[in-house]
């Protein structure tokens, strides 16, 4: 049998190349080696976006409607939403009754979540508790391994402590799950910063291709290429990291040369990304569109989705209830 991983992504706007090439085209190759449990996390959206719930709406189609449209296939990967399976809110319930706030203080991501979303009210008991609720996520589904970035490495070790205490304290139920470390993506935003629909910095999956174009135009190059005969360092290039992924290998090398000679200038750099960027993405796009006229065949795969993974929680949690004597 092969062994089951748990992931998901909360929906708060449209996804973008960051969580593409971040996430889901590793998503897509790990749908082939493991059993997949693939979750819109509603919930875990809420902790930042209570106050417009109306975005997770919008954003939970449109998330999986790209989950399709770029490869994962629901004969492979069960999709389902986490509100709409009521054991995650029990066994996050119970979790919270055992997990130290000390834990849960020192999560590095904690602090760091602060400061970057400084512009919103995040000290909340539910922001807090988040680590909490991604060990319910996780553990509902008793998952051998759990595929994210570094950043979310510690969220996984506080997952496999909290699996260690249930246990020692009531009966074995969890595995312990192992961190799958997520290759992690070169590809920042149009600013360099890290790609992400609060700077305003991103190019998203399915957007218009004269949009694609527009960005790409407005991307920082090598500080040291003031005019355009100064030679470039595509190494500190965020167009030539885009092209090492969508420009044709041979074609890469040129530009590399052309950089570091000064016989190509950024525009023109620019503009040969573009073109590359956006015969890589239009497959996406047209396979959207086609999946949008379909919604029906959508909504009969999460639903299906949903009614495994309720399967699997109830029975984990009848063993949850059966261990504690509740």
């Amino acid at each position: 049998m092969k062994k089951r991983i748990v992931s998901g992504i909360r929906p708060t706007g449209r996804l973008h190349l960051g969580h593409l090439h971040g996430a889901l085209l590793n998503w897509k190759r790990l749908q082939d080696e493991y059993e997949c449990f693939y979750f819109i996390a509603d919930w875990h959206a809420l902790t930042s976006e209570y106050e417009r719930p109306e975005i997770i709406k919008e954003s939970t189609m449109d998330i999986i409607l790209d989950w399709l449209a770029i490869g994962l296939d629901p004969d492979k990967c069960t999709f389902f939403i986490q509100s709409h399976i009521k054991q995650h809110a029990e066994l996050y319930l119970l979790f919270s009754m055992i997990t130290p706030i000390p834990w849960l203080e020192r999560n590095p991501t904690y602090k760091e979540q602060i400061k970057q979303l400084s512009s919103k009210d995040l000290n909340t008991y539910g922001f807090l508790g988040y680590p909490v609720l991604q060990a319910a996520d996780i553990l509902m589904y008793k998952a051998n391994a759990v595929p994210v970035g570094e950043d979310q490495a510690p969220h996984i070790e506080l997952t496999r402590e909290i699996a260690r205490r249930f246990n020692y304290l009531y009966k074995k139920v969890f595995p312990e799950p192992e961190t799958l470390l997520t290759p992690t993506s070169k590809l920042l935003g149009i600013d360099r910063r890290k790609m992400s629909k609060s700077y305003n910095n991103a190019i998203y999956i399915t957007e218009p291709a004269e949009e694609v174009t527009k960005k790409v135009s407005q991307m920082i190059t090598d500080p040291q290429r003031g005019r355009r005969t100064d030679p470039g360092r595509p190494s500190y290039c965020n167009v030539f990291f885009y092209h090492e992924i969508y420009t044709p290998p041979e074609k890469v090398k040129e530009i590399e040369e052309g950089c570091k000679n000064a016989t190509i200038g950024c525009v023109e750099c620019k503009r040969i990304m573009a073109e590359n960027l956006n015969k890589g993405l239009d497959p996406i796009r047209e396979r959207r569109k086609e999946l949008e006229s379909k919604i029906d065949y959508v909504r009969d795969i999460i639903e299906e989705g949903d009614k495994k993974a309720g399967i699997i929680a109830e029975k984990t949690m009848e063993e949850v209830r059966e261990a504690i004597g509740i």
